[in-house]
């Protein structure tokens, strides 16, 4: 007890600031998920589908490294709160054009763009702001208190979304959305004080192209930090292809169905819910390397054969149960060792240069995955009999060749894992965090 009384002591405004952006979260997220289905209802294509998610990690990719630098110049807390703002007058236009009965997917891809923009510079002073009001000791538990709430939202989304859309329309999710980001933005401009960063006048003095290099300069100068990004923009890359064709092949796979789509969301929530409770009441000290190689080859390992071989919903559900069981371990061991190796004032420009080079391939594999599956593998699985190998493998019909697309992006994934493994760069954080201790 008096342990937790001690970590609420410590945490309380960072309590406070999780607690309200996680529920903006839950909000946003339903949107999210609920304008996928109703994408695939209009358009009945895995492309334009993924299109949606190109448009918004592509800012990413353009404006990633300016933000960084912008974030250290500017006020955290006005920042987050602008970005926010405008985020939701996204969501508000589109409920605008939803009841005018005039929305069009191009009108999503805009918006999306808009809110990629947005979350780009919100990020970084999110993470900033997140280090300055939580103690070092904590970062564990904080790191596993965020995992805690991406996975209830990836437990709770698809429950939510799924059943609201049906019984009450996509205009009650998007007011849902709009109510939880109020909560946020009124939790962060009346309760939480930020505290002032240093050195911000020397950071001032820089111009933006200087803050730019002076962040990719430090990664190029810590190359175990540099390579475990890398690392994830490998894994990335598989990840969101995985992700582009798991709609489309659970909504159009013969057992599949929207209600499916939603069960193997759960899963992945419950797993992920899983692994955060363990971290929330025994956070992880030692390894933090090891741990991370581990719970990546374990997720690359599973998951896709999982949903490549299975035809039943159940196979399925504990395909994707596997695969995100040890992400949140993954996850909170990469923000502690972030946290701990890069200086305070370099954090919003090595974060946001995290952003460009680690979610650079975020895009590209959603284009990748709706690209594949549109063109080349739903094609060339039509042509394939039931008798044939890969017929008797993984079936025929509509979704196979997503189905066989997960097939090779488990081969992928394993590859990766244990090509980057052999990097004595990322086994270095190892032995200076261990020195730390």
């Amino acid at each position: 007890m008096n342990n937790m009384k001690q970590t609420i002591k410590d945490l309380h405004v960072f309590l406070v600031l999780w607690s309200t952006q996680a529920c903006s979260q839950l909000g946003s997220s339903m949107t999210s998920f609920a304008l996928v289905i109703w994408s695939l209802q209009q358009s009945g294509s895995a492309m334009v589908s993924a299109m949606l998610s190109i448009c918004s990690y592509t800012p990413y990719v353009i404006f990633g490294l300016f933000a960084g630098s912008l974030c250290d110049r500017w006020d955290k807390k006005k920042t987050m709160l602008i970005c926010d703002s405008l985020a939701a007058a996204s969501t508000l236009v589109i409920s605008i054009l939803l009841l005018q009965g005039t929305l069009e997917i191009w009108h999503l891809y805009i918006l999306n763009a808009v809110n990629g923009c947005m979350n780009t510079l919100q990020q970084p002073s999110s993470e900033v702001a997140i280090t300055l009001l939580t103690p070092k000791k904590q970062y564990a538990r904080a790191g596993a208190l965020r995992m805690f709430s991406n996975s209830l939202n990836t437990l709770l989304v698809p429950v939510f979304a799924t059943s609201v859309y049906a019984l009450f329309g996509m205009q009650t999710i998007l007011l849902i959305d709009l109510i939880s980001f109020s909560v946020a933005f009124t939790a962060l401009a009346f309760f939480i004080r930020l505290p002032a960063v240093e050195a911000v006048s020397a950071i001032e003095k820089q111009s933006l192209l200087n803050g730019v290099k002076s962040g990719l300069h430090w990664l190029r100068e810590n190359r175990g930090v540099l390579d475990l990004i890398l690392y994830l923009a490998a894994i990335n890359l598989v990840a969101s292809t995985l992700d582009a064709a798991l709609p489309y092949m659970l909504l159009m796979r013969e057992g599949g169905s929207e209600a499916v789509l939603g069960v193997v969301n759960t899963c992945m929530g419950l797993a992920n819910l899983a692994g955060s409770l363990v971290l929330m009441l025994k956070p992880t000290r030692h390894q933090r390397v090891r741990l991370i190689h581990n719970a990546l080859l374990i997720s690359m390992g599973t998951e896709s054969f999982f949903l490549a071989l299975g035809r039943e919903p159940f196979v399925w559900c504990l395909g994707a149960f596997l695969g995100w069981l040890c992400i949140p371990a993954m996850n909170t061991n990469m923000d502690v060792l972030l946290r701990e190796h890069i200086p305070l004032d370099m954090q919003g420009r090595v974060y946001a240069a995290r952003n460009s080079l680690q979610f650079f391939t975020i895009p590209a594999g959603y284009f990748l995955g709706g690209a594949l599956i549109d063109y080349i593998l739903e094609p060339f699985m039509a042509a394939q009999g039931a008798s044939s190998l890969l017929g008797r493998a993984i079936g025929v019909g509509e979704g196979s060749g997503a189905a066989l697309l997960f097939l090779l992006l488990g081969f992928a994934g394993i590859a990766i894992c244990l090509l980057f493994r052999r990097d004595s760069n990322i086994w270095s954080l190892e032995t200076i965090d261990e020195q730390h201790k």
